[in-house]
């Protein structure tokens, strides 16, 4: 038996969205995971380094997983992270893990001395600082990160927003950030692309991933959108799940140097 729009999107709107622990997507939605395993392949690196930088850890999650996987901890390990709530869920997952975390927005500059790090990672950052990157990073240091792809879940953002602009659909691209990477004086010794299938179940799945993933929908509320949800309600309803795709590209970079990992 379905269940009626106004249950689900009233589920959909109370989980909290602290995080990147995407559990409470279980059998409501779906998402292929790049064949690189970017949370495993960290793990091998930090077992290395010696000093460490995550930036924009989210709520811990990936990072925690890749300490707990590591053959070795650095010596050194700290994090940063720009919204509020997710500072204090990261600050209580990785304190026992002997990692600080640091309340720094994502616009500005990263607070640590040149060179402080011989390997820099991120999952997900919202916009790449490379200039910031490579002043922090140790010359022969490593940038190690998953980042969004241009388009990513462009058939949910468009059925909510309308088409795009070429330009806007052009963000994030990774042949543009390659060129960003290396204007910045550092070396791309790895860039590999991937697009991915996703699946939305319940209207209640695309009311929590909008209000998860904030940039997807700017401003997204229910009551500013619900007709546009009535109308994908009806179509999971009618046809089943709903497919979109998400892009996602692993960055290997490296500062001039001694090569160190």
């Amino acid at each position: 038996m379905h269940r009626s729009f106004e249950d689900l999107v009233a589920e959909g709107a109370s989980v909290p969205t602290e995080g990147w622990d995407f559990s409470w997507f279980e059998g409501r939605a779906t998402e292929a995971r790049p064949s690189w395993g970017y949370a495993t392949s960290t793990a091998t690196r930090l077992g290395r380094a010696s000093a460490v930088l995550d930036i924009q850890t989210g709520g811990g999650e990936v990072l925690d997983f890749a300490l707990a996987s590591a053959p070795k901890r650095p010596l050194l390990t700290v994090a940063t992270e720009g919204w509020p709530p997710n500072v204090a869920k990261a600050t209580a997952l990785l304190r026992p893990r002997g990692v600080a975390v640091v309340a720094a927005p994502e616009d500005a500059p990263l607070p640590f001395a040149d060179a402080a790090f011989d390997l820099v990672v991120s999952r997900h950052p919202v916009r790449p600082h490379w200039d910031e990157i490579a002043r922090v990073l140790q010359p022969g240091g490593t940038y190690f990160a998953q980042h969004v792809g241009p388009a990513s879940v462009f058939e949910l953002v468009e059925h909510f927003l309308g088409p795009q602009p070429a330009e806007v659909r052009a963000g994030r691209h990774p042949e543009r950030e390659r060129a960003d990477a290396e204007a910045a004086g550092l070396d791309v010794v790895g860039l590999r692309a991937e697009r991915l299938r996703m699946e939305f179940h319940d209207i209640g799945a695309v009311v929590h991933f909008l209000r998860k993933v904030v940039w997807m929908v700017p401003g997204f509320t229910v009551a500013a959108y619900e007709p546009q949800l009535r109308a994908l309600h009806r179509r999971i309803q009618d046809e089943g799940p709903f497919v979109a795709h998400s892009t996602r590209h692993l960055f290997d970079v490296r500062k001039p140097g001694p090569h160190r990992l």
